[in-house]
């Protein structure tokens, strides 16, 4: 990391927590995605190669100010790439929206994103593309850093450091992951393992956007999306009292990793790109060569394109 990169990170002022032991508590369906689900659209570039990168070894850190940049330095650049990917999806449904007559490739992404989201309404009636838009939208980037540090103990748990898992998602099939310690007789859940820590942002915002149990989170984020805002990540943290079986006290938990990480400057920062890019930017975010070139302050559209 530059020392100016650097620099940046570390005027922000955070605070040691000790309590990561949260109780996941997943229902059976909280499966994770499959590592090809991206669902073929030519606006959506190739991922780059930077986001199969495994997640580095934040044990190493032994002063909690750089391990906790290092840790925010890292992950924040997956969430824009995942996030800027769903955006790009959002603006092709909506030009489907506004379409008379849709082609049959067109009806087949439909369906497909529809199944995905688990949307059972009428293909290409106003009712599926307006829940599809409510569940085919962004997830705060505070929202994301806080939750990946609290479930996976700053990227230092086994889940973590063995499968790249940073949200504690379940998954069902055997061998699918890995099997957690104390698991009861008669289980059948692992804690999913991925490829990449990139792939397990990417199906955490997607649990959110489709599980029932986080329905008042979108509610939360579909009311400010009609005042023309962008929910930031503690508001959304109330729409998670089913995400623990600690339910407020978790909420609660979230909402201070946030408040004492100061990691509403990251909804600032990502909301301004969010504002500030059109369509040919955004497919550049999507595929940024580089990862840094998603870190705040970087120069802009050209650095994430350029070679690495």
């Amino acid at each position: 990391m530059s020392s100016g990169i650097r620099a940046l990170w570390l005027i922000v002022p955070i605070v040691v927590f000790g309590v990561w032991g949260t109780l996941h508590t997943p229902d059976p369906d909280h499966d994770r995605d499959n590592e090809d689900s991206d669902i073929a659209l030519a606006e959506l570039p190739s991922l780059p190669d930077w986001s199969q990168a495994n997640l580095p070894d934040f044990s190493a850190y032994r002063d909690t100010t750089e391990k906790k940049a290092a840790f925010f330095s890292f992950l924040y650049p997956r969430i824009v790439l995942a996030n800027s990917r769903v955006l790009i999806e959002r603006e092709y449904l909506d030009s489907l929206a506004g379409k008379d007559k849709l082609s049959k490739s067109e009806l087949t992404w439909l369906k497909n994103q529809a199944e995905r989201l688990r949307v059972d309404e009428e293909p290409a009636s106003e009712d599926m593309f307006r829940r599809l838009r409510n569940r085919l939208d962004v997830i705060p980037p505070s929202l994301v850093l806080a939750q990946a540090a609290n479930e996976s103990a700053w990227g230092t748990s086994r889940f973590a450091r063995r499968g790249n898992n940073l949200f504690g998602q379940w998954c069902f099939s055997k061998g699918c992951g890995l099997v957690p310690r104390g698991r009861v007789e008669g289980a059948s859940h692992e804690v999913a393992s991925f490829s990449s820590p990139y792939l397990s942002v990417r199906s955490y915002i997607q649990n959110l956007n489709r599980h029932p149990t986080y329905q008042p989170l979108r509610d939360i984020r579909l009311k400010a999306h009609n005042r023309g805002e962008l929910a930031n990540g503690a508001r959304l943290a109330a729409g998670l009292l089913g995400y623990s079986e600690r339910g407020e006290d978790y909420v609660e938990e979230i909402r201070s990793m946030i408040r004492y990480n100061n990691l509403d400057y990251f909804d600032e920062e990502f909301q301004a790109i969010v504002q500030e890019t059109d369509s040919r930017q955004l497919s550049e975010l999507a595929a940024a060569k580089q990862a840094e070139a998603l870190l705040p302050g970087a120069t802009g559209a050209d650095e994430t394109s350029g070679e690495g």
